[in-house]
């Protein structure tokens, strides 16, 4: 999304598509109109949060670009995506795969430790 956020779109009909447990939150995908918003909630202020807005176009591009691939690190998103103008830096490329995973496409890699959260990604058909 290039042009400025226009909160009464974004408070129009968001609908609940999912959660996913990170390393220490758990994250929440709503999707809109054109875009899908990923909540996080805050554990040491109480009805404090996050969020962050990801485009459909961006979320598709990563999901063609990384179909079955296993061990899938936001840093891999964003290494591989930057020059694309849909994945300007790790935070997005996180949140991308936030949705990914709960559009069932991706799944968090629990076997994994460590500080970062690895994916792997299913077949390419939605």
């Amino acid at each position: 999304m290039t042009e400025p956020l226009d909160v009464r779109n974004l408070s129009k009909g968001l609908a609940y598509r999912g959660e996913v447990s990170g390393k220490r939150q758990t994250y929440y995908i709503f999707e809109g109109d054109d875009f899908f918003a990923v909540f996080s909630f805050s554990k040491t202020k109480p009805n404090s949060g996050n969020f962050n807005i990801v485009s459909p176009q961006a979320v598709e591009y990563v999901r063609s670009r990384f179909r079955r691939s296993k061990g899938i690190t936001a840093k891999d998103v964003f290494a591989k995506g930057k020059r694309s103008r849909h994945v300007p830096n790790s935070l997005a490329a996180l949140n991308v795969l936030y949705v990914l995973a709960a559009q069932g496409h991706a799944k968090v890699d629990a076997r994994r430790s460590g500080p970062k959260l690895y994916f792997n990604f299913k077949s390419g058909r939605a």
